[in-house]
């Protein structure tokens, strides 16, 4: 089998003393949606933002296409073609959708002009391929639905060559039709190969959108498990016992 897309092996990392993760491992191949769940400081997120570079672990090593890599700051995680699409999506509502995608790499004609036309351009294609009925290209995001501004959120990250995804509850707060529109968007981005770690705590989410959960408690890696072996009861377990179903062992 090929090298994992993403390894994060042995990471720990503790603040005042207190291990938040304690020497865990995950992996995430191309083309694949690895589902990160646990209570609230469970760890799952801390263990993360050292992939996003928000963070620097205290130990452990971490792996892309089999290479070992530092990623000290954001900066070099993106050098890496890994985006994070936080929940709040960090968009500015008075943009429209191209502004927004182009926000802080903005294109500029050769008279040295932010080029308008060409970011609307480059919007309209990325956008047709990730969510084709996304009309609404001159409306400031303010006035997009929740699952609108999550396809902006995603396409920025698409567009700038993203092979490794983050998710922080991409559905939180969305309505069934919001929340399948996400799901199909993480269908195509599965189908060009990107990998994502989804952190949910939605289990249903998960059981939809995932090919692998991997539970954290208290810090620490319950194990991962495929998501067609075991039931939505069987990740329950998981998180409340921090032991694995017995069908998985």
């Amino acid at each position: 089998m090929t090298a994992p897309l993403v390894e994060l092996r042995n990471v720990s990392i503790a603040f005042g003393g207190i291990k938040a993760v304690d020497h865990v491992t995950v992996d995430l191949h191309p083309g694949e949606v690895v589902g990160l769940l646990g209570h609230n400081g469970a760890g799952k997120s801390t263990l993360i933002k050292c992939l996003s570079g928000a963070y620097q672990a205290d130990a452990g090593e971490i792996f892309i296409d089999g290479e070992k890599v530092e990623i000290k700051n954001p900066r070099d995680a993106r050098a890496l073609n890994i985006e994070t699409i936080y929940q709040t999506l960090a968009l500015a509502d008075n943009l429209d959708a191209a502004s927004n995608l182009f926000l802080g790499r903005e294109l500029i004609t050769p008279m040295g002009f932010v080029d308008d036309a060409a970011m609307e351009a480059e919007t309209r294609k990325i956008m047709g391929r990730l969510n084709p009925n996304f009309r609404k290209f001159k409306e400031p995001v303010k006035a997009l639905s929740g699952g609108q501004r999550q396809s902006v959120a995603i396409a920025r990250a698409v567009y700038f060559n993203a092979r490794i995804l983050i998710m922080d509850e991409p559905t939180a707060a969305l309505g069934p039709q919001e929340t399948q529109m996400v799901a199909e968007l993480i269908q195509e981005l599965k189908a060009q190969g990107l990998g994502i770690f989804l952190i949910e705590h939605d289990i249903h989410n998960v059981m939809k959108l995932c090919d692998r959960a991997s539970v954290m408690k208290n810090g620490q890696l319950v194990g991962t498990v495929d998501v067609k072996d075991v039931t939505d009861e069987d990740i329950l377990g998981m998180i409340i016992l921090g032991k694995m179903p017995d069908r998985a062992r």
